[in-house]
C-alpha cells in the first residue's frame, strides 16, 4: 500500500486556479445574460434589425415573441437565449442596445418638438413663420406658409380629423430642424 504524503492528492482542486467562477458568481454572470435577453425581446423588430445580432441570436429572440409571456415555456426560451449569448462580447451587445434605445429617444425628442412647433405656426400665422425662419434660416418661406395654409385650411373643415398637411408640415419640420 503506498502511502500519499504532501502529494497532490491532498490539495484543494482550485488552490492555484486563478479561473475559478464560484457557483454564485456563475449564476450572477446567468442573470446579466438573461436580463439583456429580455430586454432584447422587448424590442420591436426595426430596432433588432439596427444591433447586427448572431442569426441564431436573432431567429430565437423573434421566437421568443410568439410565446405567451409568464409560461413555463417563455422562461425556458429566454434562458435559451442567454445560453446563445455567453458566446457573444456582452460589452459590445449593450452599448449597441443603448445607442438603439437613445436613438429612439432623440427620434420622440424630435417628433414633439415638430409637433410644438407645428402647432405654434398653425396659430402664429406668417409672424410665427417669420420667427422660425430667423432661427432656422434653412428653411423655405414659400414650403411653410403654403404647408399652414392648407393645414388651416383643413383642420377648419374637419377639425376632428387629422390634417395631412399638417402631417406634411411636421414632416418638413422634423427634417429640416436638427438640434
Amino acid at each position: 500500500m503506498k502511502i500519499v504524503g504532501d502529494s497532490e492528492h491532498f490539495k484543494q482542486p482550485f488552490d492555484h486556479d486563478d479561473e475559478y467562477v464560484s457557483r454564485a458568481e456563475a449564476k450572477r454572470e446567468i442573470a446579466v445574460y438573461q436580463d439583456l435577453g429580455i430586454k432584447l425581446v422587448a424590442l420591436s423588430k426595426s430596432q433588432l434589425d439596427k444591433l447586427e445580432l448572431d442569426e441564431s441570436l436573432y431567429d430565437n429572440i423573434l421566437k421568443a415573441k410568439t410565446i405567451r409571456i409568464n409560461t413555463e415555456a417563455y422562461r425556458r426560451h429566454l434562458q435559451y437565449i442567454g445560453k446563445l449569448m455567453r458566446h457573444i462580447d456582452i460589452e459590445e451587445l449593450q452599448a449597441a442596445l443603448k445607442n438603439v434605445l437613445n436613438q429612439n429617444r432623440n427620434e420622440s425628442s424630435k417628433q414633439n418638438v415638430a409637433e410644438k412647433t407645428k402647432d405654434l405656426l398653425l396659430s402664429g400665422g406668417d409672424d410665427a413663420i417669420q420667427a422660425l425662419i430667423e432661427q432656422y434660416p434653412a428653411l423655405e418661406r414659400q414650403k411653410l406658409r403654403q404647408l399652414v395654409r392648407q393645414a388651416n385650411k383643413e383642420l377648419t373643415k374637419k377639425p376632428e380629423a387629422t390634417s395631412k398637411s399638417a402631417t406634411e408640415l411636421v414632416k418638413y419640420i422634423k427634417a429640416e430642424i436638427t438640434e
